[in-house]
């Protein structure tokens, strides 16, 4: 197999703190959030209005990522919640300080 040393980021997004979440994969983080925030595409995250990067992940393999992804979107609420508050207490929006 051939390898492109890609990054692919697993990210949660919210629409405020313990707002609406959503989780997404892409191999672009700052082009992705950025078509979020824009309301580009649409769907759940415009219809919704969650914009604000609260919790990201970074990895090589893009299997890995998307088992990651999977995994989370099927964890229960709290679960989500609390991966967002032990990495990210303040609910900060990360874009601002990745970008």
């Amino acid at each position: 197999m051939i390898s492109f040393n890609k990054t692919y980021y697993v990210y949660i997004l919210a629409s405020k703190r313990n707002g609406t979440l959503y989780i997404g994969i892409t191999n672009n983080l700052k082009r992705r959030i950025f078509e979020h925030k824009k309301k580009i595409i649409k769907g759940f995250t415009k219809k919704y209005d969650v914009t604000q990067l609260v919790y990201f992940e970074q990895y090589s393999d893009v299997r890995e990522a998307l088992t990651r992804e999977k995994r989370l979107k099927k964890w229960n609420r709290a679960w989500k919640l609390e991966l967002i508050e032990a990495n990210n207490p303040q609910w900060k929006d990360l874009s601002k300080e990745v970008f």
